[in-house]
């Protein structure tokens, strides 16, 4: 059998303000924050397309630390659709993005950052979509 490691099934981010970070998702993003196991810690559990793709755990009731920055994670990357609409609601919502086109290619990336500082790349594949 061929080893194959497969799509990005989820990543995790601790975090001091749980409740600012899961808004955030929720108005930018459109996650959905769903069930959660019952860990022995506080957190959340975000949705996107019916499948949890963030944990983050909720550490302002501990002594552990949050990074300035986002760590050894450069950044999370996201394959969507709908480049155009995304740009609006971003703009809509007062949440700061830059845009990037691959060189070569018809895919345009848009870049933003959580309030952890985590960097989401948005990917849109815009064979049919403008940049305008």
């Amino acid at each position: 059998m061929d080893m194959n490691v497969g799509v990005l099934d989820h990543y995790n981010v601790s975090t001091l303000n749980l409740k600012e970070t899961v808004r955030f998702y929720e108005d930018a993003l459109g996650f959905v924050n769903g069930p959660r196991p019952p860990f022995r810690f506080p957190g959340a559990w975000l949705y996107s397309s019916g499948h949890p793709v963030l944990h983050l755990n909720d550490i302002s009731g501990t002594d552990n630390q949050q990074r300035a920055d986002s760590g050894v994670i450069d950044h999370v990357a996201f394959a969507s659709r709908g480049f155009e609409a995304t740009k609006q609601h971003l703009t809509h919502k007062g949440v700061p993005y830059r845009v990037n086109q691959v060189p070569s290619s018809t895919r345009w990336q848009i870049f933003l950052r959580d309030p952890n500082n985590v960097e989401i790349e948005l990917n849109f594949e815009t064979k049919n979509e403008t940049a305008a």
